[in-house]
């Protein structure tokens, strides 16, 4: 199993999420998040909440299978996609194992 962890444009989310909605992937999990990066738009503002951070984004989060990563990834390219430096990066790790919070045993054990 993979986990794809996407930080993308927030503007961009909801064409992503229906994107992936409709290819058959439901279990995402989405949350703002700010950070830093090498491009600095003219937009950028100074965090309220943190004293280096200056660009807001999109965290999206989806564990898949091994042969889904590829379909994933060009969904929230393709739709995250907007031609303009910092649009974002997606991270794909290999995940070792998956428990379920309600019986504490491992996602294949049900």
């Amino acid at each position: 199993m993979k986990e794809i962890k996407a930080f993308v444009k927030p503007f961009k989310v909801n064409d992503i999420l229906n994107q992936l909605l409709q290819a058959g992937y439901p279990n995402i999990t989405v949350s703002m998040a700010e950070g830093t990066g090498n491009f600095k738009n003219e937009e950028s503002t100074l965090s309220t909440h943190f004293s280096i951070t200056d660009s807001k984004v999109a965290k999206i989060e989806i564990v898949c299978n091994d042969r889904d990563v590829e379909i994933i990834v060009s969904i929230i390219s393709t739709k995250g996609r907007t031609g303009n430096p910092g649009d974002g990066i997606i991270y794909v790790s290999e995940v070792e194992k998956v428990y379920k919070v309600k019986t504490g045993l491992e996602n294949d054990e049900d």
